[in-house]
């Protein structure tokens, strides 16, 4: 498969070398150029690449970027052919996105992400911790194999993010509708608190919007009370066992 990936972060850059040892063709791209591309992230195979190059030739396209910055991918992305999966991992975080009046009134972050792309998305790895999805990926069957939701509209978009987040090293399960997304948003139960695929259907039937939004104020509180706005990630044990607390 032919994936593009945009943003070489702690997130894009993990995926970028999961899927380059899978076999993949990947190419990964950042807002700062290809020469500044972290080469741990093209360890496995992963190509280096303008934005340009990386929305050319692709069957995959993961969104691994700032949520308030993804409006902005909306001319560009109307180049891409409509069968073009698109895979957004991103969350809306009011301390760095600032706030945004519509999701602030209860519109999930997906749905916004898709009426301002114009088109289609699948939602997945957001509510991994970028530390477990660079630690915590295992082979399918083992006891300790953590669970990703995948929300999506299109049944291609669903199919496709289900196996990639398969090949990633988690369990993949089907969480519905776009709509539904918020199920798996910054707050709520299955958020950065590594359940499994056994734990995962009732961690979304247990979300409640407004008291995510309230566990997100609450959790992003206590990092910046500890780290202030540093914006360094914390090792993964702190981060989970806050959102075990908070979000369960």
């Amino acid at each position: 498969m032919k994936i593009g990936i945009l943003g070489s972060g702690f997130i894009g850059g993990t995926l970028a070398r999961r899927f380059s040892a899978c076999g993949h063709t990947v190419k990964v791209a950042n807002s700062r150029g290809p020469e500044t591309i972290d080469p741990d992230v093209l360890s496995t195979g992963a190509h280096a690449v303008t934005k340009e190059e990386a929305l050319t030739d692709i069957d995959v396209l993961i969104l691994s970027i700032p949520f308030i910055r993804i409006p902005d991918l909306a001319p560009v992305l109307a180049e891409l052919p409509a069968e073009t999966v698109v895979i957004d991992t991103s969350n809306y975080i009011p301390m760095r996105d600032d706030r945004i009046e519509a999701i602030e009134k209860g519109k999930p972050d997906s749905v916004w992400v898709t009426e301002k792309l114009g088109r289609p998305i699948a939602k997945a790895w957001n509510s991994i911790y970028s530390a477990t999805l660079k630690e915590m990926n295992r082979p399918a069957d083992h006891p300790e194999r953590v669970a990703a939701p995948v929300a999506a509209d299109r049944e291609r978009d669903r199919d496709v993010a289900m196996a990639l987040v398969e090949e990633s090293g988690f369990d993949a399960y089907d969480a519905g509708t776009i709509a539904d997304s918020w199920r798996q948003q910054c707050g709520a139960p299955c958020y950065c608190t590594e359940v499994t695929l056994s734990e995962l259907p009732e961690a979304l039937s247990n979300a409640d919007l407004e008291r995510s939004r309230r566990r997100q104020d609450l959790a992003f509180a206590v990092y910046e009370e500890r780290f202030g706005t540093s914006g360094i990630n914390p090792g993964r044990d702190f981060i989970v066992q806050l959102s075990r607390l908070l979000n369960l």
